[in-house]
């Protein structure tokens, strides 16, 4: 079976970091280790099935070929490039993810 590569860019470490300090402030450390395990291993399916999530459902982000993969209350929005799967940011799925990357 193809193996693909998972490399999540500089904003989504920030991203991760952000929502597991968030975890680690209102709930608990052992929240904070569970949602960015939580986080991690969804994105470690992408390994072997990067095309299996939906596009995202903004159209402008659609056009530039987006997919989100969605893990309890955040999305991972990324693409595959080649072999590689790009994670560009985790957010929260309420959140206004697409302004994102308008900045």
């Amino acid at each position: 079976m193809r193996r693909y590569r998972v490399e999540l860019l500089n904003p989504a470490w920030i991203d991760l970091d952000l929502i597991s300090d968030y975890h680690m402030l209102e709930v608990g450390l052992e929240s904070a280790r569970k949602i960015t395990a939580k986080i991690l291993e969804a994105l470690e399916r992408l390994e072997q099935f990067p095309l299996s999530c939906p596009l995202a459902p903004h159209k402008e982000l659609v056009e530039q070929g987006y997919r989100v993969l969605g893990c309890g209350k955040y999305l991972c929005i990324y693409k595959l490039i080649g072999d590689t799967v790009f994670v560009y940011h985790i957010a929260a799925a309420a959140s206004n993810y697409p302004a994102l990357f308008k900045q």
